[in-house]
Parts: C-alpha cells; sequence; structure tokens
C-alpha cells in the first residue's frame, strides 16, 4: 500500500534540514514514493531590479553541488531521488514546487526560533504549513529541542 507517491523535502543544508531530509527519505523508500530534494537560493529583494553583480550563479552552482552531494548520501534508499534548485522566497518557492511536482507530502525542517528572532525573521514552516494543500511534516532542529 502507498501512502505517499511523492515526497518533498527542503533544505537548507542546516542542522534541522538534515533531520528532515532523512526522514523525508524513509518516508519515500517505506511508502515507495519518489523523493524530490529541493533548496531555494534567497535572492534579496534589491537584487531583482538591478543586480550590482553576479552573486546569483555563484550560490546557485555551490548549492547544485551541495544537493547533488547530499542526494549522493541518499542513493542506497532512494536511487531515483531528484533534485530541484529555485531562486526567490524559500516559502512560496516550496508551494509553487510541490505544486509543479505533484507532491502530496513536504517534509522540512524548522529552527525553532522564539520571540523577537521569529518575529524579525518569520518562518518558512509557518507559511508552508498555513498555505500548502498538502501535508506538511515539520521535524525541529535537535539544538533548538
Amino acid at each position: 500500500m502507498r501512502i505517499f507517491k511523492h515526497v518533498l523535502a527542503a533544505t537548507d543544508f542546516s542542522e534541522a534540514s538534515a533531520g528532515a531530509v532523512e526522514l523525508a527519505a524513509s518516508v519515500a523508500r517505506d511508502s515507495g514514493a519518489a523523493l524530490t530534494l529541493l533548496h531555494v537560493c534567497e535572492v534579496p529583494l534589491h537584487m531583482e531590479v538591478v543586480p550590482p553583480v553576479d552573486m546569483v550563479t555563484p550560490a546557485v552552482a555551490v548549492a547544485e553541488g551541495r544537493l547533488a552531494a547530499l542526494a549522493g548520501t541518499l542513493a542506497d534508499r532512494c536511487p531515483d531521488a531528484t533534485t530541484v534548485i529555485r531562486l526567490g522566497a524559500p516559502w512560496e518557492q516550496l508551494l509553487a514546487c510541490a505544486a509543479e511536482t505533484g507532491a502530496d507530502l513536504i517534509v522540512l525542517g524548522t529552527h525553532g526560533r522564539r520571540g523577537v528572532a521569529h518575529a524579525v525573521l518569520g518562518s518558512v514552516a509557518e507559511r508552508v504549513v498555513q498555505f500548502a494543500p498538502v501535508p506538511v511534516l515539520t521535524v525541529r532542529s535537535p539544538a533548538s529541542g
């Protein structure tokens, strides 16, 4: 019985997202689901108008390498995992990628920020949970718990 058909795991390469990716790979393997690993490179708002130098291309190149290495560590459990790099606001791009890939489960880590840090930085996980049309599994960082 397939519980999920397509799992989307978001990573920012932090400790919080490492646990989420591991759990997503296990869920995908156990349910026979496809796995997509997503990293979103945030582009500062002022850069969308007139970028003074190309800071995006190097950031994307580094992210591609890290994402490919991450997929390689999961190859024994999810040999057909795909990787996606997107530019923009992480929560918006995550939801768009979920819709485009047909993901029926989103897995992402949370840093567990509270108080002023949460108010100032916002929460990608909170927005994804609020707006996602599919189940969202959040994995709290061991450091935050």
